[in-house]
């Protein structure tokens, strides 16, 4: 850490902070897993990762948001690239810790609280492996309330925070730093060329945040509501319940489809996997197609030629028999799954996010957005 850092990190109440365990990261898998909408990295490297910092003696802490001091430099943090990437090529480790030293070299003074850009996949134990390392706490939030795929679809870029001057660090020690991009749309362009030449998987940190702009601006409770997630699931299966009806009853989702994927176009471009699985109706959907595009995430999901659903609202696809979110590189020809619709947080549905992570920004131009209610 730079000697020039001007004042002391902030210090918390011991009390306020919940101090993860390793059946807290189970279930974190797997509900990160079905928040993760397909993406957000591979959950169960994640998990390995996570239970590692344990086992090294690190302590995994959350932070509530509404904790956080008015004050507090808080950085948010997590991997960029394509799923596929982290499923393929381990992580060297370090790259998240990295990116914060950077950033407190940058601005002088260190960082306060680690925050979570999005909720899905790895990208929920990103942080906490990167808190454990720094010995800082992680705040009960993310930028989604699920994943997208490009850095400016966080509620912290929509509601007006500049996500630069922001660092990329990678698994060969590189440490590359953006001083400045003219809209967020050109960070996620420039990040997004430079992590293909990184080799389709690093960790970025963005700029820091207040913690009073945190606490109007994130999607609050992640973790909690992740962690209580995967708990249902693991409770259903203990109990010999059915995990998918678990899911929808504690998210106030809706279990709209079952198939079998009889068809997969997939594929890397431009820093993203993209394609759609085609979907073969069973049970009481036997006889009826479907489908589910993708770019890193499940975007819309169309029934019988006719769009269903759209983000920002989940389509999160399941294994059909265990309730396990399926991401989108470990989907297969044959896999039955279940495709389940679960609301969006109301900061996804304004005006001015629709913009940004509506079904239009991804080049869905015929969709227009209905958002689901609730079951």
């Amino acid at each position: 850490m730079s000697e020039t850092l001007s004042r002391p990190k902030l210090e918390f109440d011991p009390a306020d902070l919940w101090v993860l365990d390793r059946e807290d990261i189970e279930a974190l898998e797997i509900g990160s897993a079905i928040l993760g909408t397909g993406g957000g990295g591979n959950p169960y490297i994640g998990k390995l990762r996570a239970r590692q910092a344990l086992e090294d003696g690190y302590t995994l802490s959350i932070l509530p948001l509404d904790k956080v001091p008015d004050e507090a430099c808080c950085v948010s943090l997590g991997g960029i690239g394509a799923p596929v990437v982290g499923h393929e090529r381990l992580r060297e480790g370090r790259e998240g810790l990295r990116c914060v030293r950077a950033i407190e070299d940058m601005q002088g003074f260190p960082v306060d609280l680690i925050v979570c850009e999005e909720i899905g996949g790895s990208n929920a134990m990103e942080p906490l492996i990167v808190g454990g390392m720094t010995g800082l706490p992680v705040v009960d939030c993310d930028g989604m309330g699920r994943a997208f795929p490009e850095m400016q679809m966080t509620t912290y870029s929509i509601y007006g925070h500049t996500s630069t001057p922001s660092v990329m660090c990678d698994v060969h020690g590189n440490i590359v730093v953006f001083k400045h991009a003219v809209t967020e749309i050109f960070h996620e362009r420039m990040a997004r060329a430079c992590v293909v030449a990184q080799g389709g998987g690093s960790d970025m940190a963005a700029a820091p945040m207040a913690g009073a702009f945190l606490k109007k601006f994130a999607i609050p409770n992640s973790y909690t509501q992740a962690i209580a997630l995967g708990r249902a699931v693991m409770d259903a299966q203990r109990q010999h319940r059915d995990p998918i009806a678990a899911i929808c009853e504690r998210e106030k989702g809706k279990h709209i489809f079952s198939g079998k994927i009889t068809d997969l176009k997939r594929h890397l471009r431009g820093g993203f996997v993209v394609g759609e699985a085609m979907l073969a109706g069973v049970d009481n959907h036997s006889g009826e197609a479907a489908s589910v595009m993708i770019q890193n995430e499940n975007l819309v999901f169309t029934h019988e030629g006719e769009v269903k659903v759209s983000v920002p609202d989940l389509i999160v696809v399941l294994d059909i028999d265990s309730g396990h979110a399926i991401t989108t590189e470990m989907l297969r020809y044959g896999q039955r799954v279940a495709i389940l619709v679960l609301p969006c947080h109301p900061l996804l549905q304004s005006p001015a996010a629709l913009e940004v992570v509506g079904p239009k920004a991804f080049g869905f131009s015929d969709v227009t957005y209905r958002p689901f209610a609730g079951a």
